[in-house]
């Protein structure tokens, strides 16, 4: 399937005035992003000594690269992704074309100010991509093609265009880079393209070893189209000269390095450094005798990258039937003093070299930022630009309502895995627009995670139909339907990939007004490998739900490896984020559609989910009957815990949560029966509770009267928390009325064998409960 492009009129330049006008244009991009990093470390005030910081040297690699590509070929659909440390030349860009205004030139990394990284949601001028976490900016916009192929088909509506990642090549030294790229689908998705910006340069170092011929085979053999961009125009005509097959050698042969360190060089010295010793010395020697020292100097630098014909000729060479890469070969610090230096990927100008860099590009170093004269060439330039990148503003579509309670009797015994599953298949029968938006991603655990049925129902997504062999196999459970409307999407086991595209899938209703329902579900033990991308994601704006499942020690027969222990704390401390973790199925339902109601708009926000596997006799969680009453418990399981086991005066409080809250039970009655009076208070959110207890001391806005029904203080009892996760998590919890506290978890790693024994290890057996009451109680 192939995305065609809007036929919008695209500027060619196709004379010297205009490719002259872009020269101008990437001469200004890069003393504007160079001007911007110099103030913000060499004129703002600094009143706390630490580090500003800024990257001028990365910008300069990209300055034209970013300048062809805007200027000359980019159109309103499209959308770039900018490596991390080119947000200067954006915000110069942006700068020039008028959507930013003057006085942010000045604020580069001040508070208020437009951002370190390139930052959608926090940045004043257009951002396409939200980058800074390595690898994940690069990828998000092969994400955001599964997201607006499925928005376009299922509702219309997104337009078509390029999703462009300019990547720098150290930044593909990533797995997430590779994770994406492998993935089967990609080789379907034209509209990608990824610049690499190949200055063969770290933070510490040239890079020895970065071979154009060994990424071009690896995006080659993943089935993109590759595009090398070597030398430019000049380097070029001089191949053509006698003498000229042996400078290519020369060069082709040299290593990074050394390359590097003849771009320090003079003329005087690059007359006897460059024809080396080899055999194409002579032939080099006789080639370059003939030219002008100014010639030379500029000769050795004119690489790809900076060649404005050269990126044009290779943007119009981008094959819209596949992926493309574009490895197109450049200087870090291209123009500037710090020009191929080794040590350049932080180092700032001078005030010397920033005052002879303004007179050899023709600016002021007093009043550097500037625009073009409107009435300019140049000028003219960017005026028709703006016009043709400008979007029209995009009114969200608000997202269908979501029922707060279904009414489902769930089995006598369930898990609350399976109760995920249920809650999916439910809304699709009772509210079915809600479904519609629904879209789930997992890593090839769909079976094992309780989606089949869902999966069954709704397809899986795919750019095009695809038949499905098994369709008439009476044996075949699943059934693995394939069409671009399906609401499912598998990434194989890759949940970096996973993630990436979760926030991606959460963005839509932000970029093309849809909003979706995005859930992903993955192993629990998982979660901690997905973090990162995640968390990135919920920065940028995409707004998610994430199911860990199955959690914890719970998964005894599944050993150590398996069981997670610190991802209930992690849901509390991720911002952005509410993370619960429910006791029985009726919870599960409510908890989903509560987060449900959360996704796709403005304020909207996301939501971790961690479930088991464990079968809990339901009648346990003893849901109210009356009406009334059932709402009641629902809002306290929503605002983080409801009492399960009331007691008139407690001797001591077990608070439980998830898996544990049969032990908690079972406890509390052998205490009871040996005379200690015990409530048992089920947390489905201690990220809640916590919240609540910043918001009663003053520290963060919200309501506390969660702690005021379930924790009164004319109740107050000692306590044992007990989760399957790390203890920490509830400790604070005595902190509420100052009570003695055990806090019972898991905190090293497990071990396989039955449940009763894994639990016993960890001291969250039932026995332990008892034990644990009994010590902080005056029983004990």
């Amino acid at each position: 399937m192939t995305i065609a492009h809007s036929p919008e009129p695209v500027s060619r330049p196709d004379d010297a005035a205009t490719v002259s006008d872009l020269d101008a244009i990437a001469s200004r991009v890069l003393w504007l992003s160079t001007a911007m990093v110099h103030h913000a470390n060499r004129i703002r005030p600094n009143t706390s000594g630490l580090k500003v910081g800024g990257h001028q040297a990365s910008s300069a690699s990209i300055a034209g690269i970013m300048t062809a590509l805007y200027f000359g070929r980019l159109r309103a659909g499209d959308r770039v992704s900018v490596k991390p440390h080119a947000s200067p030349v954006l915000h110069s860009i942006n700068y020039l074309l008028g959507s930013l205004d003057e006085q942010y030139m000045t604020s580069l990394r001040e508070f208020g100010g437009l951002q370190s990284y390139p930052s959608r949601t926090k940045d004043p001028d257009p951002v396409d991509y939200s980058t800074g976490s390595v690898g994940i900016g690069a990828t998000a916009p092969i994400w955001a093609t599964f997201a607006r192929r499925y928005v376009d088909t299922v509702f219309g509506g997104s337009g078509s265009g390029r999703q462009y990642s300019l990547v720098g090549d150290a930044e593909l030294d990533e797995g997430a880079i590779w994770e994406a790229v492998l993935d089967p689908v990609v080789p379907e998705l034209g509209e990608i393209v990824w610049i690499v910006d190949m200055n063969r340069q770290s933070l510490d170092r040239v890079v020895p070893h970065i071979a154009s011929g060994r990424l071009e085979a690896m995006f080659a053999a993943a089935g993109w189209q590759v595009l090398t961009v070597k030398f430019g125009t000049v380097l070029e005509g001089l191949f053509r000269r006698p003498g000229g097959d042996d400078l290519r050698t020369r060069i082709v042969t040299m290593a990074n390095a050394e390359y590097q360190r003849l771009l320090r060089c003079s003329a005087e010295e690059l007359r006897t450094r460059l024809p080396g010793d080899g055999p194409e010395s002579a032939g080099v020697a006789a080639l370059i005798a003939d030219l002008d020292d100014a010639t030379l100097v500029r000769a050795i630098a004119n690489l790809g990258g900076h060649d404005v014909t050269t990126l044009l000729d290779a943007y119009d060479r981008i094959d819209d039937t596949r992926p493309t890469v574009i490895l197109a070969y450049t200087i870090k610090g291209h123009g500037l003093p710090t020009q191929g230096h080794p040590q350049n990927h932080s180092s700032l100008l001078t005030d010397d070299q920033f005052a002879d860099l303004a007179a050899t590009l023709g600016e002021d170093a007093g009043q550097p930022f500037h625009r073009f004269d409107p009435g300019s060439s140049p000028g003219r330039l960017c005026r028709r630009v703006a016009e043709r990148l400008h979007r029209d503003s995009i009114a969200p579509v608000e997202p269908p309502r979501v029922p707060t309670d279904i009414g489902r009797n769930p089995p006598a015994v369930s898990t609350t895995q399976s109760a995920l599953g249920r809650t999916l298949l439910d809304l699709t029968r009772e509210a079915p627009e809600v479904a519609r938006r629904i879209v789930t991603v997992s890593p090839d655990v769909s079976s094992s995670t309780n989606l089949a049925g869902w999966l069954n129902k709704v397809g899986v997504w795919s750019p095009s139909e695809r038949p499905d062999w098994f369709a008439d196999d009476a044996d075949t459970i699943m059934h693995w339907r394939e069409r671009p409307t399906g609401q499912h999407m598998e990434l194989g086991i890759a949940e970096v990939n996973l993630v990436g595209l979760l926030g991606e899938l959460g963005a839509t209703w932000s970029r093309w007004g849809q909003p979706l329902l995005p859930i992903g579900v993955l192993y629990d033990p998982f979660v901690e490998r997905a973090l990162e991308p995640w968390s990135f994601g919920i920065y940028a704006g995409g707004q998610s739900i994430l199911v860990g499942t199955p959690s914890g020690v719970t998964l005894a027969a599944e050993g150590g490896a398996h069981q997670s222990i610190t991802t209930p704390s992690i849901g509390l401390e991720q911002p952005g984020c509410t993370s619960y973790e429910p006791a029985f199925a009726a919870e599960v339902e409510w908890i989903l559609l509560e987060c449900l109601s959360r996704l796709g708009k403005p304020d909207g926000s996301s939501s971790y989910l961690r479930l088991s596997t464990r079968p809990v006799r339901q009648e346990l969680a003893g849901i109210p009957t009356d009406p009334a009453a059932r709402e009641r418990r629902r809002r306290h399981v929503l605002a983080g815990a409801y009492t399960v086991r009331p007691a008139a005066a407690p001797s001591v409080s077990i608070v439980a949560m998830g898996a544990l809250v049969t032990e908690a039970l079972t406890a509390a009655d052998r205490l009871t029966g040996a005379g200690v009076e015990a409530e048992v208070i089920c947390v489905t959110s201690p990220d809640l509770l916590y919240r609540a207890i910043r918001a009663r001391d003053g520290l963060v806005e919200g309501s506390s009267w969660i702690l005021d029904q379930i924790f009164p203080a004319d109740r107050a009892a000692p306590m044992v928390t007990v989760l399957d996760g790390h203890p920490h998590t509830l400790a604070f919890l005595a902190t509420i009325n100052r009570v003695r506290c055990k806090s019972l978890g898991v905190s090293t790693f497990g071990q396989v064998g039955d449940l009763e024994s894994v639990y016993r290890l960890h001291s969250i057996d039932t026995d332990s409960i008892v034990g644990a009451a009994l010590d902080v109680s005056a029983h004990g």
